[in-house]
């Protein structure tokens, strides 16, 4: 008798930095996902959550450096649950999504918060103040196991030993679940697409020198240095 074939087919973890990618992945962002950090922004809550993507020169793998635009105001991290495709498909309902899910990791949503303000305020679109090279420093990627809870993830992030964020996964407003089946209404998904599942609140800044840890017991430690770009 044949033994089935997995749906995903697995990773070894740390075996694949963002570089090696056949291809270069979509990355996928979600805001407005978390009410803590909606509240602390002063923004309201919407039906559904905000979608904006970056480009593939936004990824850092852990370890390496962070450069961040100078002279443009603040840069906050935001710290994010990262979901890898694994498996293509379109329309996917939410009780079939985990079946597309290959890796997970913890990964930044670097933003220019000033800059996002004025754009806010225009009615203009985000993408400077969130798609700048450097902006999404990503972990390695851990391979999914069935056995996860993804509704309860701890995750917390530090910048130079001081916590900043803190929170579960299950605070989301919008399940992993959901954010696939949401997705796959307007995009096909893509073996090696990257969705930034939103962040909790305690957002702030970061300026060159800082290290910056994201961490959670489910999924691992992974740390970045801060620089800076000229001017």
């Amino acid at each position: 008798m044949k033994k089935p074939k997995p749906v995903c087919e697995p990773i070894s973890p740390g075996s694949r930095a963002p570089a090696e990618h056949r291809f270069s992945p979509r990355i996928f962002c979600i805001g407005r996902n978390y009410a803590e950090h909606i509240r602390e922004l002063g923004n309201t809550s919407a039906e559904r959550c905000i979608i904006f993507i970056k480009p593939y020169t936004c990824l850092v793998p852990s370890g390496q450096l962070v450069h961040i635009p100078a002279g443009q105001g603040d840069v906050h991290h935001e710290l994010e649950l990262v979901i890898e495709i694994g498996r293509e498909g379109s329309r996917i309902p939410a009780e079939a999504a985990t079946n597309h899910i290959s890796a997970i990791t913890l990964g930044l949503d670097l933003t220019l918060r000033e800059l996002q303000e004025r754009l806010k305020q225009a009615g203009s679109p985000w993408e400077r103040s969130k798609a700048f090279d450097d902006s999404a420093p990503i972990g390695e990627l851990q391979p999914y196991r069935n056995d996860l809870d993804l509704a309860n993830i701890d995750l917390t992030l530090s910048v130079n030993d001081e916590l900043r964020q803190s929170g579960n996964t299950g605070e989301m407003l919008f399940p992993v679940t959901r954010l696939i089946e949401l997705l796959s209404q307007n995009w096909r998904l893509l073996p090696g697409d990257l969705i930034y599942t939103g962040t909790p609140p305690g957002v702030g800044p970061v300026k060159a020198g800082d290290l910056v840890v994201a961490e959670s017991p489910q999924i691992g430690r992974f740390s970045w240095s801060i620089a800076t770009t000229s001017p």
